[in-house]
């Protein structure tokens, strides 16, 4: 199983020091394969339009933070790191125009 933990743990620092270098608030998970990032700066009522927008403008899928909450929470979003580095690596470099291309709401 070390070689898998070691795997895992390279893939979540390699996305979560990328989110970093970009500027992007995170949490850093200690077992799961998700990473939740929050949205709050752009001012959206609703994680799903966020997640739309991000798809659609930036080309990175996320999955909204809402879906795994009972309580109203609309400011985070799930990103999945378990893929090829390139992958994480592709969606990173999206991800820097993340501010030029969805605009704060409000």
């Amino acid at each position: 199983y070390q070689e898998v933990l070691d795997l895992y743990t390279a893939k979540r620092d390699l996305f979560c020091q990328g989110l970093d270098s970009i500027g992007l608030t995170h949490n850093v998970p200690q077992g799961a394969y998700y990473v939740m990032m929050d949205i709050s700066e752009f001012c959206y009522d609703s994680d799903l339009d966020f997640c739309e927008d991000l798809a659609s403008k930036v080309g990175v899928g996320a999955v909204p933070g809402s879906s795994f909450f009972r309580e109203p929470v609309n400011h985070l979003i799930r990103f999945h790191f378990a893929k090829r580095d390139e992958t994480l690596n592709a969606a990173l470099e999206n991800l820097k125009s993340l501010r030029d291309k969805i605009e704060p709401r409000g």
